[in-house]
């Protein structure tokens, strides 16, 4: 324990696995008696938890390090996280830092905080507790409360794939799963304690239960369906292999699974898929939209797109500008390819052009956006009511999500934070359906009702 009270914010950089582990460090620092607050205050100690998927987040990674070490100078610093697992040393090496904690066990960036801010100065020497990721098991964290209308759950950990592009295995280590009833349990009490809405999440959690006997994603998703109370389940990004016939007839009929998934496609060219080692061609991830498509009404799919990997000519392009076209992706992220130290993709000859990558990027960005509004309006014209849970609010409108991910701002006079309403969608601005909310659904848990 703090032998006074003391404050900490924490910088979260990358993916929503990261996001959760630092919900479960600030629930960690808490129990102690250290106040979280937000990074961008001044605080006795900043833990910064790091990514390192592409040269530009180690760059933000550095960018936040050195800023929370400008606010505070005298302030504890501890760097985790993928870069912290990858380049302890580079890190350590950063003027100001005090420990840097490896992927293995993110709950120690707490107890290392903890000791820091009972010396009565900072570390000359930065601390390095970074062990090997290849022998590390799930670390058992969990949390218990959500500062959003949605909370993210990790369910897997570690990555096997050893994409051409990608440096996470490196960071991340192998496949690891959290148990089912460890899984469960943790729902049960975010969903008691009025969560509306929980997002499983993994580094690659199509790949959740393959080390394990006793469960795999569709059984463990049966499972959560039943849990008493439950509000909506999504998917974090899922490898579009995982899309069978068998997997898709086992979770169709769950009332709590969203009908929106992310496919993290990458390309549409066949050619390029191969060279960037995914395990599926074009066909086989159209196939998994198909199947999607014919098994859950109104489903909606998002995606992650990378423009310009080497070798990539315009007719590869064109392919993946045809294969967004028919799957009619709610969302695209487009990345231009950047290269990555230390993996294969940035050893490859015929990179692409700088300037080529862009004018494809703007180009297939372009298209995309009117695959997106041409949806939005469809969805306006054919289902204009339907259900909104509202997350935030801004300028007299309360924003929240239909389950199949579209984006909806209604008029309000207060913020509706947590709160399930039905509404009736009337026009498109911009990105967003704007509507009228025609009743706030009964909430079993705070016993409110109609507006």
């Amino acid at each position: 324990m703090l032998y006074e009270k003391k404050t900490a914010g924490i910088y979260t950089l990358g993916c929503k696995v990261n996001q959760y582990e630092s919900e479960a460090i600030a629930e960690e620092l808490a129990k102690n008696g250290v106040t979280v607050l937000p990074p961008t205050e001044v605080c006795d100690a900043y833990i910064i938890n790091t990514c390192t998927v592409t040269a530009e987040s180690d760059r933000k990674a550095r960018q936040f390090i050195r800023r929370a070490i400008a606010k505070n100078p005298e302030a504890r610093i501890v760097v985790t996280g993928c870069l912290a697992q990858t380049a302890p040393r580079s890190v350590a090496a950063i003027d100001g830092v005090d420990a840097v904690i490896g992927n293995v066990e993110k709950l120690a960036a707490a107890q290392a905080a903890l000791t820091l801010l009972n010396e009565k100065k900072k570390n000359g020497a930065p601390k390095i507790e970074v062990e090997d990721i290849n022998v590390a098991v799930f670390e058992q964290m969990r949390i218990s409360s959500f500062g959003r209308t949605r909370a993210y759950i990790k369910i897997e950990d570690g990555c096997e794939n050893r994409c051409a592009y990608c440096i996470i295995p490196s960071a991340r280590g192998k496949i690891r799963s959290k148990a089912p009833e460890a899984v469960l349990e943790e729902i049960r009490a975010l969903t008691e304690n009025g969560c509306r809405e929980v997002v499983l999440t993994g580094i690659e959690t199509a790949s959740y239960g393959k080390d394990r006997s006793d469960t795999d994603l569709g059984s463990l998703l049966a499972q959560v369906d039943k849990i008493e109370g439950i509000g909506r389940v999504r998917l974090g990004s899922l490898d579009p292999s995982l899309i069978r016939p068998d997997f898709v007839e086992r979770i169709a009929s769950l009332s709590s699974l969203a009908p929106h998934f992310h496919l993290s496609l990458q390309s549409g060219s066949s050619r390029i898929l191969a060279k960037m080692k995914r395990k599926y061609n074009a066909e086989q991830a159209m196939n998994a939209i198909r199947l999607l498509r014919a098994a859950i009404p109104n489903v909606k799919f998002t995606t992650d797109v990378i423009v310009g990997f080497p070798s990539e000519t315009e007719e590869d392009f064109a392919e993946t500008l045809r294969f967004c076209e028919e799957a009619r992706f709610l969302m695209v992220h487009i990345f231009p390819y950047s290269k990555r130290e230390g993996t294969l993709a940035a050893t490859m000859a015929e990179q692409v052009p700088t300037e080529v990558k862009r004018q494809r990027l703007h180009r297939l960005e372009a298209r995309t956006k009117e695959i997106r509004r041409e949806l939005l309006t469809e969805a306006i014209a054919s289902s204009p009511v339907t259900e909104v849970l509202f997350e935030t609010y801004e300028n007299g409108y309360a924003y929240g999500h239909t389950a199949d991910f579209l984006e909806v701002a209604v008029p309000s006079d207060a913020p509706l934070h947590g709160r399930l309403g039905t509404v009736c969608l009337q026009a498109l601005t911009g990105d967003v359906c704007h509507g009228r909310l025609m009743e706030l659904l009964q909430n079993e848990r705070d016993g409110k009702g109609e507006v």
